[in-house]
């Protein structure tokens, strides 16, 4: 027992032991994760601690991201607020004050909002605070801070018109408590009209004219086709209406009319340009009001803070008005030409069959006015005094029409009576080989040259003499009906512009009556067979030398009156008196009122406008095209140019049977030289008479080589006698030139030659050589011939050679210094003269030629005038020729 109770105890121990064991085992584990425990309650410990301040670190972190990055895009906004802002607002309208200009908007482009202050942004730049007022809406001042008021409007103002183009925007001031005080500055502008103040009890007047301009510009202007002026403006590029402000500056509480018409101009008002900027007046709610507070200690607009500009100094005010008002009073610029062009592709696409049709500017609603020339209206009379732009307004309706038709559709006939050379750019020049392929003729410098105008008359008459013919072929009656039944025929329209045509009609001459008729002939049929004149005028005078044929006048429906013009118009009719510069009124009912337009004509008289257009035409020109006459009255012509020169030849054998000399250029269209036929004929002698050395010298020059160049070498006789020192130089090179043909005869052996040739008309036969005596100042050898011993004196020799030698191939080409002196030697007042086949008289009155020398009595009406000749010729004329003497050939 013992034993097992030992062994109990034992095992008891034993497991007590281990169990002692095991506990402290468990014992220090659990005191290590204990002690682990207290270290991670440590470790939580600080790291709950450390979180806040992480936290906070980081909150901050981002908080600063924020506002750095609202920041910037709050500068980003700003800047393209500004951005915006300078465009909507550009130059004159956002401008600061110091260094303000007027700066008008490109033309179509919009005036945008004006600037009345800044807008502060922390941290960012100011920005515009801008109102707008032209094209947009309206603006109510409202609060009590007087000093803001007189900052906000003129401010508006100025910045509204120093955007607009001068005259654009027209002021309408209604101040009933300052009287106009508060537009003091804008006043000068009232002198070119564009300020209008109206009195106490005037608002109602006011309002009604603003509401029937925005029915007139609904009307006529928009006419359904467009919503907004800004819109057409926007699509022609042209505003036709100015913009209209009215500036209501207090007073009692509007009526009930005023009331409704004022709602009227806020409501359509703004499409039409017609606006208000009102004060002490209350405006309806409307999206086209904007409201400005102005308070002592902020101004607000459009529920913005904004800090005010300074109100605009007192003298820039007064001093842009100044110059505004100037260049309205001076009148509009003219448009540019372009703009009466087609486009490039569509040049030369129309058809003249039923008439010409072509803008000469714009009307007072943007649309072109077109002028037509055909069956009606058929011609055009044209008037303006000196320097209102009647040149210009001829090159425009040139121009609008060359680029429209081709030169088989239109030619033109220029002529211009006046001194000057403007005309001449339609013709080939020496700078520019250029020229206007419709043109025919160009008459220049014609001031006393009325034959040229007369010789231009003749030619259209007999072009409408061939028309009429081929019509009358071809059983039609007019132009487009003749062009439909003969296509291949050249029929274009024809149009004639005489300017300042008054001197052909001036005097009581040949000259004046002959023309007088073929103008009335050529506007009463002219207009069937696509001929139109267009006469122009600077002086009344030469409206009233039609007055006298009043079936003339009626042809003329179309009437283009300049500024200032009179009795272009009907009598009643003064719409031109009040024309700005650049402008015409056109009208195609014979000057009645009711066919009044008013046209703004666009500058088309200097070079730089025209040489674009004239060159792309040019490089168009047809492959048969010629430049066109040019005929310069100033200008002497050579006669190795002339055309019947050139043409010339000497024949292959023999010598010519009809020899032609060539005494100078004939005044007409066509460039023809004044020719002699020397035939074997009684009385084909040449007198030259008067005293003008050069141009005597000029006539036996060019008569002389023009025959040498008819004749080959040896088979012509040319005898030069020269009797006066002044024209030995001329003679000499003319002996010179014709080299082995000439001889050479002075004082002393001009009676042999005398009695040379006049016994040799004795022999039998007849010479085979041609004979030409060419006789410088003969009358000079007068003492001479007559004092000669013989059977016969020299002057009865040159008698016998006058008389005799024509029909034996001997001509007599001789100049005279008077009618008087020619008249003595050929035997004395009593003599006859019929020897004398022809004549080129100088300045010889046409009194002395008397009847022995020309048909009827009296005398040719003849004025002398430098380096001009009366050509007549027994056997051709019944009327002189007027020539123009060739100058030196060298």
């Amino acid at each position: 027992m013992a034993d097992l109770r030992a062994q109990l105890v034992s095992r008891v121990r034993g497991m007590l032991a281990e169990a002692l064991g095991a506990t402290r085992t468990r014992s220090a584990a659990a005191s290590t994760e204990l002690t682990s425990a207290r270290e991670r309650l440590a470790r939580v410990r600080r790291a709950a601690t450390a979180v806040p301040e992480r936290v906070g670190a980081q909150r901050d972190r981002r908080l600063a991201e924020i506002d750095e990055r609202h920041a910037a895009r709050l500068a980003e906004l700003a800047r393209r607020a500004a951005a915006a802002a300078a465009r909507e607002a550009p130059g004159a309208a956002s401008a600061d004050w110091d260094g303000w200009v007027a700066t008008p908007a490109g033309r179509g482009e919009p005036p945008g909002a004006v600037r009345v202050g800044t807008v502060r942004i922390d941290g960012a730049g100011p920005v515009p605070a801008l109102v707008p007022l032209l094209d947009a809406g309206h603006v109510q001042l409202t609060g009590g801070d007087p000093q803001g008021y007189a900052a906000v409007v003129p401010a508006l103002l100025l910045r509204s018109v120093g955007r607009a183009d001068p005259g654009a925007v027209r002021l309408f001031g209604y101040d009933p408590e300052h009287l106009g005080g508060g537009l003091a500055g804008f006043a000068p502008l009232g002198t070119a009209g564009l300020l209008t103040f109206v009195g106490p009890g005037g608002l109602g007047r006011l309002l009604d004219d603003l509401v029937e301009q925005i029915r007139r510009i609904n009307e006529t202007v928009l006419a359904g086709e467009y919503r907004t002026l800004r819109e057409l403006a926007a699509a022609t590029g042209r505003r036709p209406e100015p913009w209209r402000v009215a500036v209501l500056l207090g007073g009692d509480e509007p009526s009930r009319h005023e009331r409704g018409q004022l709602d009227r101009v806020v409501r359509t008002g703004a499409a039409c340009g017609v606006h208000l900027v009102v004060r002490g007046i209350d405006l309806p709610d409307d999206p086209t009001v904007t409201r400005v507070r102005v308070d002592a200690e902020q101004a607000v607009v459009g529920g913005l803070p904004v800090v005010l500009d300074a109100p605009p100094p007192a003298a820039l005010v007064t001093e842009t008005c100044r110059t505004i008002a100037s260049r309205v009073n001076a009148g509009p610029p003219p448009t540019p030409f372009a703009d009466l062009l087609p486009p490039p592709d569509r040049m030369w696409r129309e058809d003249s069959a039923t008439g010409l049709v072509a803008p000469i500017g714009e009307g007072p609603h943007g649309r072109p006015v077109l002028l037509t020339l055909g069956d009606y209206p058929p011609h055009a009379l044209i008037g303006g005094p000196s320097g209102t732009g009647k040149t210009n307004l001829i090159f425009a309706w040139i121009g609008a029409l060359a680029a429209r038709y081709s030169p088989a559709e239109l030619e033109f006939y220029l002529l211009d009576f006046k001194e000057g050379v403007s005309f001449a750019r339609f013709a080939q020049g020496r700078r520019d080989p250029s020229w206007l392929p419709h043109m025919r003729l160009v008459g220049i410098n014609v001031n006393t040259d009325r034959e040229f105008g007369l010789a231009l008359l003749r030619f259209l008459a007999e072009e409408l003499r061939r028309r009429a013919d081929a019509a009358k072929k071809h059983e039609v009656t007019k132009l487009a009906e003749l062009r439909a039944v003969d296509p291949d025929g050249h029929w274009p329209r024809i149009v004639a512009v005489v300017d300042e045509f008054q001197a052909l009609l001036a005097g009581r001459d040949v000259v004046a009556r002959e023309a007088a008729d073929l103008l009335e002939d050529l506007a009463r049929r002219g207009r069937s067979q696509g001929i139109h004149l267009v006469l122009a005028s600077q002086d009344v005078r030469g409206i009233e030398a039609l007055w006298g044929r009043p079936a003339l006048v009626a042809q003329f429906t179309l009437r283009i009156a300049l500024p200032k013009a009179l009795r272009i118009l009907a009598e009643r009719n003064d719409a031109a008196q009040s024309l700005p510069r650049h402008h015409a009124v056109v009208n195609a009912e014979s000057g009645l009122v009711e066919g009044n337009q008013v046209a703004r004509i666009p500058s088309a008289s200097d070079w730089e406008s025209w040489s674009d257009l004239q060159h792309r035409l040019w490089r168009m020109r047809p492959p048969d095209a010629a430049p066109a006459r040019l005929f310069d009255g100033d200008a002497i012509p050579r006669l190795v140019e002339a055309p019947d020169f050139r043409a010339l030849t000497e024949p292959e054998t023999g010598v010519p049977r009809s020899p032609v000399a060539l005494l100078g250029e004939i005044i007409d269209v066509q460039s023809r030289s004044a020719a002699l036929r020397l035939p074997r004929a009684p009385g084909r002698n040449l007198a030259v008479l008067g005293t003008r050395v050069d141009e005597a010298c000029a006539v036996l020059d060019a008569a002389a080589r023009s025959l040498a160049r008819q004749h080959r070498p040896g088979t012509a006789r040319f005898s030069i006698a020269c009797l006066d020192q002044d024209a030995d130089p001329a003679a000499r090179e003319l002996y010179a030139d014709l080299a082995g043909d000439a001889a050479w005869y002075d004082e002393e052996t001009l009676p042999e030659l005398m009695a040379e040739v006049g016994d040799g008309l004795a022999a039998p036969g007849t010479p085979s050589t041609p004979h030409y005596l060419l006789l410088y100042a003969v009358d000079a050898a007068a003492g001479q011939l007559a004092g000669r011993a013989g059977r016969r004196t020299g002057l009865e020799q040159l008698r016998r050679i006058l008389h005799d030698g024509p029909e034996r191939r001997t001509h007599v080409l001789a100049w005279w210094r008077g009618v008087a002196r020619m008249r003595a030697d050929l035997g004395g007042p009593a003599a006859r003269t019929d020897q004398i086949g022809a004549w080129v008289a100088l300045d010889v009155q046409g009194g002395e030629l008397g009847s022995s020398l020309y048909p009827g009595t009296g005398g040719p009406d003849w004025y002398p005038r430098p380096w001009r000749g009366l050509f007549f010729d027994r056997a051709v004329h019944r009327t002189g020729q007027v020539i123009i003497p060739y100058g030196p050939s060298r």
